[in-house]
Parts: C-alpha cells; structure tokens; sequence
C-alpha cells in the first residue's frame, strides 16, 4: 500500500513511534489510512455539524477495515462574505483549499481520501484535489439547509437579501426585515436552494465521485449520518479495488455532471468549478460544450431561487438519481460512466426506485423548459463567452436591448440602485471585478437582489465579468471574458452605449462601431492592481481566465 514506503520497516521506527503518539496500534497502523477531510468551523453554517458527519465517515472507515485520520480545512461562507471586501478571498479559498489537500496527503503518504466538503468553493476545492492526487476518493456532503418558515411561508436566503430592496422600496418595514431574519436559515447545512454548494453537491454524484443521496439528504436527517458511514466504507472498497479519480473523471462523466446540471437549473458557477476540476482531471471542458449540451437537455427542476422548491423537496422527489433516470430514458446519460461505489451510472439507476413525476422533477415530456438551465452567451462584449442562468430570467428579458449604466465596482452600483437612480430598461455594467481586476471574482448577489427586491428583476439587466451567486436570479450575465482588467470589450463601455442581449441566440453585443471601440482601446490604460500584497496581490498576478475556470498554473 502506498502509506508503507511511510510506515513499513526498521527505517521507518521514528515515524510508527509518532504514529504511535496519536494512539495509534500496530494493527492500526498495518492498515490503509484513509486521510478524512473535515472542514468544520463555526464560521459557516453549513460546516457547524460536520464533526458529526465526519465521527460517522471515520465509524464506517473503521467498520470496512482502514484507519481514518482527520485533519482539518479551511472554508469561507459565501452568504457572510457577500458585498464586502471578504467575497475576494471566497474563489481564491479553493486553490488554497485544494492546494492544502495536496499537501496533507503527499506529505503523509496517505492511502486514500474521504474528503468532506459543504459550501461554494469548498465542494470544487475537494474535487480538484481528487482529481490532482488520483487517489481513491469518495465525496461526502454535509448536506442542504431546510428551509425556513415565516407566517407559514417557505423562505431562504434569497429572500432576505431580496428583502433589503422591498425596505429601501418602502415596502417593508424594518421590524419585518427582523422578524424575517429570525426565520429565513433555521439551522445547519448548505443554504437552502439551488445555489452554488448545493449545485456541486449534486453533480459529486453525477459526476460519480460521492454516493447516491450525496447531493439532497437534508443536513439534519439521521440519513446523512447513514450516507457518512457507507461513504467511509465505500472509500476503503475503492481502495481495494483501486478504483481512482482517474477511473471516473472522463470525459463521459463531466458530459453527463452537465446535463444534470442543465435538468436541474444550477448556478452558473458550475461552469467555473467544472472547468477547473476537468483541467485537474485532463479532460477538456469548453464552453462550446455547454451550450451543446444545454440545447438538448430539457429543464426538468425549477428550484428556488428559479421557482417555489427547495432543495429539500428534490430529495423527496427522488434526488439525482431520479433526475438522471429520467434524462437516460431521453439517451441524454452515459449510463457506463462509472462511479465509486463500483458499479455504472447505469446499474445506479436501475437499482433505485420507481420514479412518478411530479411538480418537483417533471417529466422529460412536460418540462418547464425545451433546453438547459444554462446558456453560454459570445458577441463583440463577451468575445471568450460569458454565462447566464438562464432558467432564471423572465421570459421578457430573454431578449433585450438597454442603456449601459457603467460602474467600476459592486459598490458603487449597489448605492446606484438603492438610490433608485436605475430605471426599467437599464442594464448595469459592473466591471474590474473579474479573477484578475476584482481580484477574486466577487459574487453578485447583492446587487441582483437589490433588483428583485425592487421590482425591477423583470425590467433590468446586469452585466459583469464578477460573477453571481447561485442565488440570483433575473438577466443575470457573468464570467464576461477577457475581463475588464485585461483590456476585454467591457472595459471599453461608455454610459449610455447601447447593450445588446439575446439569450435564446447565445449573443451578448455592444452596439458600437468597431472604429469606435479602436478609438478608446488605444486611449485606454489598464488600472493599477486593486491588491498589491498578500494572497490576493499573488492570486491578481496568476489566475487565469474565467473562460477558462479561473485557475492558478
């Protein structure tokens, strides 16, 4: 095994006496060790319970024959860090995070990893990292937040951010923002609906990597726990059987993780995230890809923040599986795409139970939309492509053309809407907020909601080459690429420019004279770094496109 060139012979007395120092015996010892990654804090809500998943995966560890080691993980909460200078270290977090992986692992000589993971960048983070070490893997979810209730109505997280909109509208008060607040995160687990987390945490078992229920199993559930322990028993089984990252990271797997995606209306940071693990993986992942994809995919979920389901009613529905069944009846799966658990996406499906649809997963026959979630958008303002969730515009924005309302940072846009100085027509162009300019490609969410909280989610765009939460919703379109900073035709949009937006043609244009926008490249200098030092001063200088998962080398 692996751990022996660590652990195996008279050389190696020093370290089985330091072995010995954490209380491990002999036996212990002459077993796989299986390195358990455990990101708990209590910083991040859907992190607070998971000593208890991880006490679980170490249980059925031990129960398969293999000796867990734990060791920890830094994370960050998208939702705490939002709107302020913190959403600049949310993206970087997962190189570091993937990086500390890698390092934990090597210098250990760890026979195989379980690695546990539960909020935006830290699902991608450990899948990157599996990908990276090819060792066998299993992924394992704390699991999604119920949702809240207020006056008898299910709410999240959107909601509140969308809440302080209807306040600065006048349309609610502040004593109902605080009753709200109380009710909207009732407890632990990844937020509530089909945000970034709980987007990856889906595509672990599309993709193969984690075990059926990974994805949906309420946080609070005993059922996790359940999933905890075959997760640690299946990771030795891996092992034994060597079945690795490589194994399952093809090309046909990251095809099916997107059609799911597209069935399911997830984030659009699935396209950053499975960017980055595909490059970790060497399997190439364009963006022409998406698109194929999206166009024969039907949208089978309408979670919120697209619709009125949680993803707490996905898991009643049947979870993934159930959703994968249904897009293999339409030939859209690679049903001999293996997974972990050591049988095929295929014998997965056929194992689980009967599916009826429902409200919740429709039929592929009666979908609440012909194509995917998700749309890749090119054209003379997004030349390397930008994406938009498209499941959760209004019909009425699919199509539009609008008055550019140029800002240089999240901020000052934000004060412009909730100074009710954007009107209905408008399409707010935030720019040097990408990986490179932001740095750290921030998230968007309180700008969307801002919109939505005032009504005007029907009537205006947003542009950025920033990203959004999985949260937002509305003409929403991010990752534009090459970014302000690089000298991207964002960069070179004037107040008052004419945007053009066509999601069904997969277009996103400036209606400006190719010998106007000549002109002001040659009159413009690029910024001075907005971070000089540190992590962030190093992560400017490297990352790469957003075109291309935002990836350090």
């Amino acid at each position: 095994m692996r751990s022996d060139k660590m652990k195996k012979g008279m050389t190696r007395s020093p370290h089985r006496s330091l072995l010995k120092a954490l209380g491990l015996t002999d036996a212990e010892i002459a077993a796989p060790l299986v390195g358990v990654a455990n990101p708990r804090s209590e910083l991040i809500p859907g992190h607070m319970h998971l000593n208890q998943i991880a006490q679980a995966a170490k249980d059925g560890v031990r129960m398969a024959g293999g000796t867990p080691l734990e060791f920890g993980l830094i994370g960050v909460c998208d939702g705490i860090a939002m709107g302020h200078e913190g959403m600049r270290y949310s993206l970087p977090s997962r190189e570091l995070i993937a990086d500390s992986i890698e390092g934990v692992a090597q210098a250990h000589a760890l026979d195989a990893l379980l690695l546990i993971a539960n909020c935006d960048k830290i699902v991608p983070a450990v899948l990157m990292a599996a990908a990276r070490l090819n060792l066998p893997t299993v992924v394992l979810s704390g699991g999604p937040m119920l949702a809240g209730r207020l006056r008898g109505e299910q709410i999240g997280l959107m909601d509140m951010f969308e809440y302080v909109g209807a306040v600065a509208k006048q349309e609610m008060s502040e004593q109902e923002l605080a009753e709200a607040e109380d009710s909207a995160c009732p407890g632990c687990g990844s937020c509530s609906g089909m945000f970034t987390a709980n987007s990856m945490n889906c595509l672990t078992e599309a993709l193969g990597i984690a075990l059926p229920g990974n994805g949906t199993i309420p946080a609070v559930h005993s059922a996790r726990l359940r999933l905890a322990k075959q997760a640690g028993k299946t990771v030795v089984e891996a092992w034994r059987q060597n079945v690795l990252p490589e194994h399952i990271f093809t090309e046909a797997a990251f095809r099916n993780a997107l059609c799911v995606d597209m069935a399911l209306g997830c984030s659009t940071n699935t396209v950053l995230h499975l960017a980055a693990v595909a490059r970790e993986a060497g399997v190439r992942l364009d963006l022409e890809i998406v698109n194929q994809i999206s166009e024969a995919t039907p949208q089978l979920c309408k979670l919120n923040p697209a619709g009125r389901h949680f993803v707490q009613h996905l898991h009643e529905a049947g979870g993934v599986t159930a959703v994968i069944k249904q897009l293999a009846a339409l030939n859209l799966i690679d049903e001999t795409a293996r997974s972990v658990s050591g049988s095929n996406i295929g014998e997965i499906i056929r194992r689980s139970s009967c599916y009826v649809p429902t409200d919740v997963i429709r039929s592929p026959h009666d979908p609440h939309r012909a194509t995917g979630g998700l749309a890749v958008l090119w054209g003379s303002l997004a030349p390397q492509g930008a994406v938009v969730k498209a499941a959760a515009v209004d019909r009425s924005m699919m199509v539009h053309q609008g008055r550019a309302r140029v800002f240089e940072s999240e901020e000052d846009a934000m004060a412009a809407i909730l100074e009710a100085r954007i009107c209905a027509g408008d399409v707010v162009v935030i720019r040097n907020e990408g990986p490179k300019g932001g740095p750290g490609m921030r998230e968007m969410l309180g700008p969307t909601s801002a919109l939505s909280g005032m009504g005007l989610d029907k009537h205006v765009a947003l542009v950025t080459d920033g990203r959004f939460s999985g949260a937002s919703r509305g003409a929403a379109i991010g990752h534009v690429s090459p970014e302000a900073v690089e000298g991207g035709p964002i960069a070179l949009v004037r107040e008052g420019d004419t945007v053009c937006i066509d999601i069904p043609g997969k277009r996103l244009d400036l209606a400006v004279p190719v010998e106007e926008l000549e002109a002001r490249r040659r009159s413009w200098n690029a910024p001075e770094p907005k971070v000089k030092s540190g992590y962030l001063g190093r992560y400017s200088k490297m990352v790469s496109s957003a075109a291309e998962g935002a990836v350090l080398p």
